[in-house]
């Protein structure tokens, strides 16, 4: 499966971004799928996942009542709903797709994931 982020850009602190992730070349509902942001000099951290479904959720405390991830399987597309954006939350952000139906702690693992896309910049300024 190909995956092409879209939607970084340069914001002011407190404001909101949605970002959008299309899915192209299998069948994208098969998928579980997750976001990571990668700041410079650190490591891909987790941000957000859903089950293949929709049904299930799961954010890193970090961006916890802040981001709501959500996927509109007709469309191949997933999406990150950032909301309050903090100057911490300047990074790269990348999308996954995953085979594994993750749920919990595994869908927190880049390791789980055997899709990425090319990643998307977000900067917030304070």
């Amino acid at each position: 499966v190909q995956l092409q982020a879209s939607g970084g850009g340069l914001m002011q602190a407190g404001g909101s971004l949605r970002l959008s992730c299309a899915a192209s070349g299998r069948t994208f509902s098969a998928y579980s799928m997750g976001w990571f942001r990668q700041a410079p000099g650190n490591e891909r951290d987790f941000v957000a996942a859903i089950s293949w479904s929709g049904v299930s959720t799961y954010y890193a405390d970090s961006v916890k009542g802040r981001f709501t991830i959500s996927r509109d399987n007709a469309k191949n597309t997933v999406y990150p709903q950032m909301n309050s954006l903090e100057p911490e939350d300047t990074a790269v952000y990348y999308c996954a797709a995953s085979a594994y139906g993750n749920s919990g702690s595994y869908s927190r693992q880049p390791s789980r994931y055997q899709y990425w896309g090319q990643g998307t910049q977000v900067t917030v300024s304070s």
